[in-house]
């Protein structure tokens, strides 16, 4: 029986994925700041769904991940979805650095724990949420483009990484376009996905395997076209802020 843990499993893409795997009979572990939501969760299925809380911030968020996957009875998929970020073309210091601690620290940590578990097991896959907004700044939202950039290229590093220490530990790159949900909200983001639509395609690529996803067709087009762009031009170009 697949054992999955679920970073950031209290709402959004994170709490659709988690609905999926446990439809799928997997044993889930769910993880976020809000354990209420948590336990609203697990009652989908009480007897497979382990929960934890945890601050992906603080110090003892690795040991609490690991907690969580002893009581799973361990871990064969990773799925981080715990992520913050603010339509902040005004720059407020304190939304930007809580999107750099959240996105580059939190992250970091928990993705460490996930790959060296793996490592030591042998075997195991990591997902992430990044988003096409590594592709190119986005004046309205600059430390989450900046931040999931990071994500991306550390999500890079890792394959390599695991390649040359020849473990088994597969990396997918899920990037979203705009799903509908409050980070965007107010902004004008094109071709909004509602969340439910926008998971369906993630848990695709998981169970495909694939290294990098972009969701969906259109966004795909999308960043093909941004990477065209010249960065003396996207610079001068308005890019959806409020």
């Amino acid at each position: 029986m697949k054992k999955v843990i679920i970073m950031g499993a209290t709402s959004g893409l994170g709490k659709e994925i988690a609905k999926f795997y446990i439809s799928k009979g997997c044993v889930v572990g769910i993880a976020g700041r809000r354990t209420e939501l948590l336990k609203s969760l697990q009652s989908l299925c009480p007897d497979r769904v382990h929960i934890q809380p945890v601050d992906v911030t603080s110090a003892d968020a690795p040991a609490a991940l690991e907690k969580l996957v002893r009581a799973c009875g361990g871990m064969d998929l990773y799925v981080h979805s715990s992520g913050i970020g603010f339509n902040n073309p005004q720059l407020t210091l304190d939304a930007e650095t809580q999107t750099v601690t959240t996105n580059a620290v939190g992250f970091t940590q928990m993705i460490d724990t996930a790959f060296n578990y793996f490592a030591r097991q042998g075997h195991g896959h990591i997902a992430a949420i990044t988003s096409i907004a590594g592709t190119q700044g986005l004046g309205a939202a600059p430390a989450y483009s900046a931040t999931k950039k990071y994500q991306s290229t550390y999500l890079t590093a890792l394959a390599q990484l695991a390649r040359v220490r020849r473990r088994s530990v597969r990396i997918t790159d899920i990037r979203p376009g705009f799903v509908r949900t409050a980070l965007i909200e107010g902004g004008r983001y094109p071709l909004q996905m509602n969340v439910e639509y926008a998971a369906r395609r993630a848990c695709r690529a998981i169970e495909r395997r694939r290294r990098i996803a972009v969701v969906d067709w259109r966004y795909a087009i999308l960043v093909a076209c941004w990477r065209l762009i010249p960065r003396c031009l996207w610079e001068r170009i308005p890019v959806y802020g409020k």
